[in-house]
């Protein structure tokens, strides 16, 4: 089905249902992703997709490594690399245009390397939209709710180059889910990062590139695109025509978990919890909401 033919060729029957009202979610674990096909790989209790001879790139220090994909799930990646991290680096995961995801490093074993994806959706443009955005979400979505802090004890300090570089702490603990339509199938998904040109969402769906699609983001509204390339169950989109970021304080986004939920492809490899609370600065809420209305007073 052509999906512009459907919005703008004057078809009489709607492209989307008519919405009901739904439970409001308290937590990712209570997000059910229907499902349009079988399991096409070896899976366990998550997605987790095993690749053949599949190379994309990684930015490591000021570096960058061609690496070959093993597997890929919505919790991160085992690749293969000629690299010698430390265990707890981030880097960069370059799955295709626009899909950069930053990783942690949680484990390596005989020239493999297990990466944990960073949780939050990132949002790719200049601080100063990134600090007004999250501010003006958190004041709508979020006025008078309060929440635990997730900073730890005894937090690292940044390097003083990245203290300079960023004005406030980019861990922020928001994550924004969308709708994608294809056809007649529909699927809930995962913004990894999105950009006024394209996001990279978690899918289980079956898209091919080139698929025309129609992300829809609560009362953010909608935006037409097309899959640029998908790689496991990670697919690029690029949007039609240019999406005004701040149109996401209108789609209230989740908080990610307090506790750290292990992904399978860790399982027996790394150790208990996550490098993002500690040695990443993931800040509450509230934490954020201090940090901000400090920033943009100045």
């Amino acid at each position: 089905m052509n999906i512009r033919a459907e919005i703008f060729g004057g078809a009489k029957r709607s492209l989307l249902k008519e919405k009901q009202a739904k439970r409001q979610a308290k937590g990712l674990t209570d997000v059910a992703i229907p499902r349009e096909e079988t399991r096409r790989s070896n899976s366990r209790d998550k997605d987790r997709y095993r690749l053949r001879e599949q190379f994309v790139r990684a930015t490591y220090g000021s570096k960058e490594y061609q690496v070959e994909i093993v597997n890929v799930s919505g919790g991160g990646a085992m690749i293969a690399a000629d690299l010698q991290p430390n265990l707890g680096d981030c880097m960069d995961l370059h799955l295709g245009e626009g899909g950069a995801i930053e990783c942690a490093v949680r484990w390596i074993k005989g020239g493999r390397l297990g990466l944990e994806f960073a949780h939050e959706t990132q949002l790719h443009c200049s601080e100063n939209e990134r600090s007004a955005l999250l501010r003006d979400v958190i004041h709508r979505s979020f006025p008078d709710e309060k929440f635990a802090s997730q900073a730890p004890a005894e937090p690292v300090p940044p390097p003083a180059q990245e203290r300079e570089e960023h004005r406030i702490a980019t861990r922020h603990p928001l994550i924004w889910m969308g709708e994608l339509h294809h056809g007649t199938h529909s699927w809930t998904v995962r913004l990894r990062n999105i950009s006024a040109t394209g996001a990279l969402v978690d899918c289980t769906g079956p898209l091919s590139a080139d698929s025309e699609v129609l992300l829809e983001l609560d009362k953010a509204g909608a935006v037409l695109a097309s899959v640029s390339w998908t790689v496991g169950d990670h697919v690029g989109l690029k949007f039609d025509q240019p999406f005004d970021l701040r149109r996401l304080s209108q789609a209230k986004p989740q908080v990610t978990p307090a506790s750290w939920e292990r992904p399978s492809y860790l399982d027996g490899e790394a150790e208990t919890g996550s490098p993002w609370d500690a040695a990443w600065r993931r800040l509450s809420v509230d934490d954020l909401r201090t940090q901000l209305e400090g920033f943009l007073k100045r």
